[in-house]
């Protein structure tokens, strides 16, 4: 049943939404109902119309872009004379002197230690608990379980394999001593750990050897001279031996080493955005309630596996006796960060006095930072005092100085000190790229993040240069001229602007989390980028992902890259047209199948599940973590080609048809899922599916929101 309104002040709020409000959000706080809402409501009228406005400028920016390509159709475009142009509509902005960012009170997650990042939708507690959780990973679990570790024929089975146990201890072992080498002897030969005198104690058989760097033990658990747990650090990450010769793992061990646990999630985005199908109310109280859970640090969820119920919780701190023989506790959890919507779309939750919908942005920071009001008192998240939010989809310096205004006027009707909320600039549209250090500026005193969105930023490329020309097959726009300048753009800038040290410079996600082996081989690029902080798609990753930040010192990193020559501008705004696309139908053909079958694929559970992330199989069955940023791509594509007659509507229509019924038999095993090929014509998904593609170039910047929300809303009305 549609949500009912109930009036407050002169709004209209859903009644599930100010329930929400007045018996959860807001108690324990110093902020009453009433305060609250009208402090939303004088600040959301303020502020609705210029965020319609700077959605205007968009448009009316994309307008001249078009027509200046539709001019030139045929030259050659110079790049002096297009930057010249961008300059006089205001899509450029001057760039102004060198300034160094100043944000403050920012925890040592964001600053000093390097590692891994997971994104997690919100939407899924359970799902939230696993990532908060994941600061600390089993390291054999990690190993045996993916394939980093060869497999046997064994392996396959349920069965334990114990020449892959063997394998994954002799792994670990490798692991330590490449790391935390002990002099004269490897970690393979060890019998037995003590702590004498502050100091950690290796033995085989009666002989005592000392860690060759004496200053990365820190502590233990146990009896000292027979411990069940040894701490070590390096690159600021801790590592956990763990000892207990009782526990199956142990059994091949001669030093009754059962695990090595691994600091692994560093940081955690808990996401409100692309990994959730959140469209009304209903689905944005379950967003907001489980933030909440995890500010308050109570949060729980009820699971059932192989017939037995679990319950999962956050977990504890972790504690030890430090090498003074003092107590030491480390934060048992990830550091918890929470992704916003953009400025771009409304919700019904909310209808205002002019009758128009809530932006949803807005919203987001009212309900969001609210809830971490709740972790200001007992700082079981942040100990330095600070909100983090990571805000998507900003095109350029005006729209990232209306996130400072917009996040100053909620610190003033929530009673917080100004810079409490601290901002993450997603590097991913074109206009934020061009214009990045005059981005950090309007935040300087609030940025703690920027992070580059290979998809999305490439599906805005794509989308603002739709009328330049054909564009370049999906899979050579990771080797082309303006995705290389991008990457090093985003790292030049943000060290330029003083962020190491002070803030995360990120990278973005591995998309394939059962081909941990390649991500071992390759994602090490990330840290060797400049990138103190990389996107993961599991715990699992995290703990393998967090191994490349042992390896490398991103801080000397960063100190190296600073000093070389910066990424041009030029080569940022080279469009990746084709200058000849000659390609066979039988390679366009593949291009459009792959494309329509993930766009299919993420659609039909997005409109019929309500579901905003998951692993897709690809045409080949290798499952990718697919969410709106890769549908975004994907449609804009092939919206390109249909546009500049490399492909037709007949054609991909034909495509979309065939790759429906691959789809409806890699879910074959679902039993909720709606068959798309029994009836096209009916199939709301199959219908929003096509819409993406071929009222593609009419999408605001090649968003996918506005025609997801839309339709999800009528499947969610039919359900009911």
């Amino acid at each position: 049943m549609p949500d009912k309104y109930i009036n407050i002040h002169n709004l209209k709020i859903s009644e599930s939404l100010s329930k929400f409000v007045e018996e959860e959000l807001l108690t324990e706080t110093d902020v009453s109902s009433d305060k609250f809402w009208l402090g939303f409501e004088k600040t959301v009228n303020e502020l609705e119309p210029k965020n319609r406005e700077l959605i205007s400028i968009r448009e009316t920016l994309q307008k001249k872009i078009d027509d200046w390509h539709i001019k030139n159709k045929g030259n050659e475009i110079k790049l002096d004379e297009y930057k010249n142009f961008l300059l006089e509509i205001g899509y450029l902005k001057e760039e102004g002197p060198d300034f160094s960012i100043e944000t403050e009170n920012v925890d040592d997650e964001i600053t000093k230690i390097a590692g891994p990042q997971l994104v997690v939708p919100i939407m899924n507690a359970r799902y939230a608990l696993n990532a908060a959780n994941a600061r600390w990973m089993s390291l054999y679990d990690s190993l045996y379980g993916t394939d980093v570790i060869e497999q046997s024929e064994d392996s396959v089975s349920e069965r334990y394999d114990p020449l892959r146990g063997e394998m994954v201890i002799k792994y670990a072992r490798d692991f330590l001593d490449k790391y935390f080498p002990l002099k004269n002897l490897s970690w393979n030969k060890i019998t037995s750990i003590a702590v004498k005198e502050g100091k950690l104690k290796t033995l085989k058989g009666a002989d005592i050897f000392d860690l060759a760097e004496e200053q990365k033990f820190i502590g233990h658990r146990g009896e000292a001279d027979n411990p069940s747990a040894i701490i070590l650090k390096n690159n600021n990450l801790h590592i956990e031996i763990l000892r207990d010769p009782r526990a199956f793992s142990a059994q091949q061990d001669h030093a009754g080493i059962s695990d090595i646990i691994l600091e692994a999630a560093v940081s955690t985005i808990c996401d409100n955005e692309d990994s959730v199908a959140a469209v009304d109310a209903e689905d944005k109280v379950v967003c907001y309630r489980n933030w909440l859970g995890l500010m308050k640090g109570n949060l729980k969820t009820q699971f059932e596996k192989d017939g037995k119920l679990f319950e999962r919780k956050l977990n504890p701190n972790r504690s030890y006796i430090s090498k003074d023989g003092k107590g030491l506790k480390l934060h048992g959890r990830s550091l918890l960060l929470v992704r916003n919507v953009g400025h771009l779309m409304t919700n019904p939750s909310i209808i205002l006095s002019n009758g128009n919908e809530v932006p949803e942005g807005i919203m987001d920071a009212f309900m969001t930072v609210a809830a971490a009001i709740h972790d200001l008192k007992n700082k079981t998240n942040s100990r330095t005092g600070s909100i983090y939010i990571v805000k998507p989809k900003m095109h350029g310096p005006d729209e990232t100085e209306f996130t400072d205004l917009i996040f100053s006027k909620v610190e003033e009707v929530l009673g917080l000190k100004k810079y409490t909320c601290k901002i993450g600039i997603m590097d991913e549209e074109r206009r934020t790229s061009s214009n990045l250090k005059e981005c950090i500026r309007t935040l300087k005193n609030r940025v703690f993040f920027i992070n580059t969105g290979f998809l999305d930023r490439t599906g805005d490329e794509m989308h603002t240069s739709m009328e330049a020309g054909p564009m370049i097959k999906k899979g050579d726009m990771k080797s082309s001229k303006w995705i290389l300048a991008y990457e090093n753009n985003n790292v030049d800038v943000g060290l330029k602007c003083g962020l190491s040290g002070k803030a995360q410079i990120g990278k973005g996600m591995w998309a394939m989390p059962d081909k941990m082996k390649d991500m071992m081989e390759q994602k090490i690029g990330h840290l060797k980028a400049g990138a103190n902080c990389a996107w993961v798609p599991s715990p699992t990753a995290a703990a393998l992902h967090a191994l490349h930040y042992h390896e490398t010192n991103i801080f000397d990193e960063q100190s190296k890259i600073i000093k070389r020559e910066k990424a041009k501008l030029d080569d940022l705004l080279t469009i990746p047209v084709a200058n000849r696309p000659n390609w066979s139908v039988e390679e366009i053909n593949s291009e459009i199948s792959n494309s329509a079958q993930t766009l299919l694929g993420y659609v039909v559970r997005w409109i019929d599940q309500g579901v905003g992330c998951s692993k897709v199989p690809d045409i080949n069955n290798v499952g990718l973590m697919e969410d709106r940023a890769t549908l975004r791509i994907s449609s804009q594509h092939i919206a390109n080609w249909i546009h500049h007659g490399i492909t037709t509507k007949i054609q991909v229509t034909e495509i979309m048809k065939e790759m429906a019924k691959i789809v409806d038999n890699q879910n074959k095993s679902d039993p909720k899922y709606v068959k798309m090929s029994d009836d096209f014509d009916r199939s709301l998904a199959f219908k929003t599916a096509c819409d993406l593609i071929f009222k593609g170039k009419e999408q605001p910047s090649g968003y996918t929101e506005p025609l997801l929300h839309l339709n999800r809303l009528k499947k969610k009305l039919n359900l009911n």
